[in-house]
Order: structure tokens, then C-alpha cells, then sequence
């Protein structure tokens, strides 16, 4: 009876078995116990089995039987945060989220939160379409308070539905000192996991990672 083999053969038996590690190594240690005990008692006399190599492979199954419990308890956690990540998201559910990223024109206003530099004596909202062609230039006033963007030409005409990208241009004495995002408020109506991270789905039909919410606001 050759014992390596069942050393070996144990290790993979319960890396593959991982989800019920706990009874098959229990049943498989027995296994492993019975037929250590049978070589003992079979062995040949005149050559016996040095101990050491009994205590190696009692180490060894041991030491598989550690790492698979240690598994089991990483997936526990993985499993017992992203529970904690859906039941936080879940209650963004019906907020507006402050985001980065192109707005969806439904014929709503947007609502933006531009922050330009303190130093800006002119701001203006620059709006693009789908394209890359800029539809739009607005002045803005200058500093932090919300701004609702209504989509509407100088003649009160809508812009036609679609996406669209809002940035935010500051100058001082004319000239350019930033061009950035313009931060606009969408509201949340779905949260769900994928692939382990938290994602929330926007009423403008995109999904952003919870993580990259910058604020949260009640509905206005």
C-alpha cells in the first residue's frame, strides 16, 4: 500500500470540494486515518516506516485542511460585505446622486453643481451633443450655487432629446484657466452587484459604481 499516493490524492480532494469542506475533510482525515493505521499494521518488519514520514503527512493534510477552511471563511466575508454594500446602496434608492459623466436631455431640466476656481471672473456651461458638436454656450454665475440646465435654444426652442455633455468653462481676464465636468444630479432608481462591485442604475438609463458618486441630495 503506497501512502503517498493518499497523501497526495488528499489535498486535491479537498481543494475541489471546497463548498462542503467541512464534512468531506472530516471524512476524508478518517479515510486518511484507517489506512495509515492499515500500513502501520502491514508494514514490513524488516523495513518499517520511518515516523518522520508519518508526521509529514499528518502535517500535510493539515495544513490543506487550514487553507480550506480559511477559504471557506474569505467567502463568508467577501459574501457578508457585498450584503452590507446592497443594503447601503439600497437606501440611495430615489436620491439624486451627484455625478461625472454625460447627461441624458429628456426634456427635464438638469440640475449641474458648478464649482469653478475663486479666481474666475467669467463662467460659462459649454454643452456638446452626442457628436462632439457644441450646441450651447451659457453664461453662468459665478460660484457654487446648483444651476438648472432646461435644454432650451436662445428662442426657447428645446434641443432635440438625447445625450449630451455639459462641461464647465472658467476664465480670468480672458483667458481659459479651466475646462471641467459639470457635476449634475440624477436620481437613482435601481442598486444591484456585479461582479463584486456595487452599481447603481440613473433614471438617464446608465449605471455608475457607488463609488463614484460624489453627493447624494432628497429629491427636489
Amino acid at each position: 500500500m503506497d501512502l503517498s499516493t493518499i497523501s497526495a490524492a488528499a489535498p486535491a480532494t479537498a481543494a475541489t470540494t471546497s463548498s462542503t469542506s467541512n464534512s468531506v475533510l472530516s471524512s476524508d482525515f478518517e479515510v486518511f486515518l484507517t489506512m495509515l493505521t492499515a500500513q502501520a499494521e502491514y508494514q514490513d518488519p524488516l523495513e518499517p516506516i520511518d515516523s518522520s514520514e508519518y508526521a509529514a503527512q499528518l502535517a500535510q493534510f493539515s495544513m490543506v485542511e487550514q487553507q480550506v477552511t480559511t477559504n471557506d471563511l474569505l467567502d463568508q466575508l467577501v459574501l457578508a460585505l457585498g450584503a452590507n454594500d446592497m443594503s447601503s446602496a439600497a437606501n440611495w434608492i430615489g436620491m439624486e446622486a451627484l455625478v461625472d459623466g454625460p447627461a441624458k436631455f429628456q426634456g427635464d431640466p438638469i440640475t449641474i453643481s458648478p464649482n469653478p476656481p475663486i479666481t474666475a471672473d467669467e463662467v460659462t456651461l459649454v454643452v456638446t451633443n452626442a457628436q462632439g458638436n457644441e450646441v450651447q454656450r451659457r453664461s453662468l454665475p459665478i460660484g457654487a450655487e446648483p444651476y438648472e440646465w432646461t435644454g432650451l435654444r436662445a428662442n426657447g426652442d428645446p434641443l432635440p432629446l438625447g445625450e449630451y455633455t455639459l462641461q464647465i468653462e472658467s476664465k480670468a481676464k480672458g483667458d481659459v484657466l479651466v475646462t471641467e465636468p459639470a457635476l449634475s444630479y440624477t436620481r437613482v432608481t435601481e442598486a444591484r452587484i456585479e461582479n463584486g462591485a456595487t452599481l447603481l442604475l440613473l433614471n438617464n438609463g446608465y449605471f455608475i459604481e457607488a463609488g463614484n458618486v460624489i453627493g447624494l441630495r432628497e429629491p427636489s
